[in-house]
């Protein structure tokens, strides 16, 4: 498959070009061209006017040694993190949390991304310094989660999905001006209870609405569709299913024009399910997971961004690093939330004087993760607390 855009190579996104501040560019008629074949055709070229500008933050994030540091989970369950250390879910506590993750002196040597929470991509830190200018100030771009959530799908087998696309052009604007440049949509696939037909087709639809939304007005999408850990099930039969799913969603992404060079993706490893008697070993997660990748994932996408699935810290390194002992034709890194913060939240613990302390421990994860993306993890010198399973069966964001 190939993308539906003819463009030629361009440079990593200068920072200036995207710090908060810009005037929004609404598309003119003149800077949308629509290419009609004399002969029928089902192939339809378009070059919005955001084109060059998506494609250079996609390859600013997909950029060496760095991934994504996600951080956009609801206030719900930044609360429920909040309540494992004792604190309560206020929004003084949340901006206290969020303020030590962005304020880590040298994150932007690891990370190029940090998806945020919309409350966060307006909210400012502790000493009054906008959230986004912060994460501008380290190289790294602001990134917006824009789905509702999941809900249940009717007619499945009790399976979800993803709300979101009602407003989400308005949205996306707005997130766009406040200084976002790439957004997040995260659906999922529930392997125990099917996969029906009707949820792996109402996924890929709403990514590629999502995406296609989201490219017009000039936000890089991260297509997720998480195949959830949950269930027993072998590491063959969730690759079978992978590659179901990501069948789907290039083709709903073709048939609604997204421009593959300027998306990034963020999928689950192939890995048995978390209750599968059988464990894999990273070798094994590696093969499985490029062998989807190869027979699925057009080369033209930038970046592939792993989220961790409730992996322990150090389980989802080493199966990143596995992946990366050979050269890909894309650029292979992660987009993680529980597998950077678990240890630092917990040295935190809400203290002012382990602020420090708490900012060292994500910046050995960040690390640890950006030597994995470059095929040089070793795993040496991890704590136990890195080294505990996060899985939370029926985990909900």
């Amino acid at each position: 498959m190939a993308s539906a855009s003819l463009l030629k190579s361009s440079p990593v996104l200068d920072k200036s070009e995207w710090v908060k501040g810009q005037t929004l560019r609404q598309p003119s008629a003149s800077s949308v061209v629509r290419c009609l074949p004399t002969a029928p055709s089902g192939l339809t070229i378009r070059a919005g006017s955001y084109a060059d500008e998506l494609v250079k933050t996609a390859k600013t994030v997909a950029s060496p040694g760095r991934g994504i540091l996600a951080m956009d989970e609801s206030n719900a369950t930044c609360g429920k993190r909040l309540a494992s250390i004792g604190l309560e879910n206020t929004e003084a506590n949340r901006q206290a949390y969020r303020t030590l993750l962005v304020s880590v002196p040298s994150l932007g040597q690891y990370v190029s991304g940090a998806i945020l929470f919309e409350e966060t991509l307006y909210q400012s830190t502790i000493d009054g310094k906008k959230i986004v200018d912060v994460l501008v100030e380290q190289g790294i771009v602001p990134g917006i989660k824009v789905d509702k959530g999941l809900v249940p799908l009717t007619g499945s087998n009790d399976e979800s999905w993803c709300q979101g696309l009602d407003g989400l052009a308005s949205r996306t604007a707005a997130y766009y001006q406040q200084g976002a440049r790439f957004a997040k949509w995260r659906t999922v696939v529930s392997i125990p209870n099917g996969p029906s037909a009707l949820a792996v087709k109402e996924a890929a639809w709403g990514l590629a609405r999502y995406a296609s939304i989201a490219q017009d007005n000039g936000l890089v999408p991260i297509v997720e569709p998480e195949i959830l850990l949950d269930g027993e099930h072998t590491i063959d039969r969730t690759f079978e299913v992978a590659l179901k799913v990501w069948a789907e969603v290039f083709f709903y992404l073709a048939e609604n024009n997204v421009l593959f060079e300027g998306i990034l993706l963020k999928p689950s490893m192939v890995t048995p399910g978390a209750e599968a008697k059988e464990r894999a070993t990273p070798h094994q997660v590696a093969d499985y997971t490029l062998k989807l990748l190869h027979r699925r994932i057009p080369p033209a996408v930038p970046g592939i961004m792993f989220l961790s699935g409730g992996q322990s810290e150090v389980e989802a390194t080493l199966n990143l690093n596995a992946m990366n002992q050979s050269s890909n034709p894309w650029h292979v890194s992660f987009s993680y939330a529980r597998a950077l913060q678990n240890t630092c939240l917990k040295t935190w613990g809400g203290r002012p004087e382990n602020v420090k302390a708490a900012q060292d421990a994500l910046l050995i994860r960040a690390k640890a993760n950006s030597l994995a993306q470059l095929g040089k993890y070793t795993g040496e010198g991890e704590s136990e607390e890195a080294k505990k399973e996060l899985f939370v069966k029926g985990y909900v964001y």
